[in-house]
């Protein structure tokens, strides 16, 4: 393997995957492909111009674009997608035509190009989905499985991790705590769903680790899933803030009070991270 593109290649993921390749891999080009120049020129910057990265402001939406970044490349990790839930919400449109029209470009973009293996990141969401942002991707999952028997004969090998959300990512609750706590304020409680909601908790280099480990794997042709622990948000709260005050909100009809991955797989009973683990653990996000 020689070269790899990362769809949606500067975000929290694509950011940590390039870190771990740069330094553990004897690649020759790392495509970065992804829509904001802004934080293209950021990243760039952050790795000093690596002469082993390749820059392709392009989008998911665009399959011409996407089969020219991926010409030459042997695998791709296809990282992009329309992630916050209440926008799919709103822009139910949106998400289908980044998450699932985007999906199918990729596909059709990595066989024309001649890729080996395609790898696409999931989300719980996408299993029992009740919100537009996981039937989007549960849809995106059923393309790239089915693109293994559908695609010809000599076809890129499909594969797709599924995993809760990040901590610490961009978007997320603990980056939004941690300012709002850091802010002199009469207001020194968290604005929270429901303390009782539970959530699984992955770090950026477990996540990159269980890619590697995908992306290497004999049994491609399935939904890899990992293992992870789970805690409950008021515990968090009282993990970073050493007081249980919040505000609660109420979960929107589009969230669910706690997530599963599989059937059996949820994070009401997967193993519960006490607040003393949670503070431990936030050291590292």
């Amino acid at each position: 393997m020689d070269s790899i593109l990362i769809t949606g290649g500067t975000g929290s993921f694509g950011q940590a995957f390039t870190k771990h390749l740069l330094g553990n891999t004897e690649l020759e080009r790392i495509c970065i492909y992804s829509r904001g120049e802004h934080t293209q020129a950021l990243m760039r910057a952050a790795f000093n111009d690596d002469p082993r990265l390749r820059w392709f402001i392009g989008d998911v939406r665009d399959q011409a674009r996407l089969q020219r970044a991926m010409t030459g490349v042997d695998v791709v990790i296809h990282a992009a997608a329309l992630k916050r839930i209440e926008v799919g919400n709103y822009n139910p449109d949106e998400m289908v035509k980044t998450n699932v029209l985007g999906a199918m470009n990729v596909i059709d973009a990595a066989v024309a190009a001649g890729v080996d293996r395609v790898v696409m990141l999931s989300t719980d969401k996408a299993y029992q989905p009740i919100s537009p942002y996981g039937q989007s991707k549960a849809l995106a999952e059923s393309l790239f499985l089915a693109a293994n028997t559908t695609t010809g004969w000599k076809h890129p090998k499909f594969t797709v991790v599924r995993y809760g959300n990040i901590a610490g990512a961009q978007g997320s609750v603990i980056p939004k705590w941690r300012e709002m706590f850091a802010k002199p304020s009469l207001v020194s409680f968290a604005h929270i769903t429901d303390p009782e909601c539970t959530r699984f908790w992955m770090t950026i280099q477990e996540a990159v680790d269980f890619v590697m480990m995908a992306m290497e794997a004999e049994d491609y042709n399935r939904i890899h899933i990992p293992e992870l622990p789970a805690y409950r948000l008021g515990d968090l709260v009282m993990a970073m803030r050493g007081i249980d005050r919040y505000h609660i909100t109420g979960l929107p009809e589009w969230e669910k009070l706690h997530e599963c991955m599989e059937d059996g797989n949820c994070s009401n009973t997967a193993r519960r991270m006490s607040v003393a683990e949670l503070r431990e653990a936030l050291k590292n996000v």
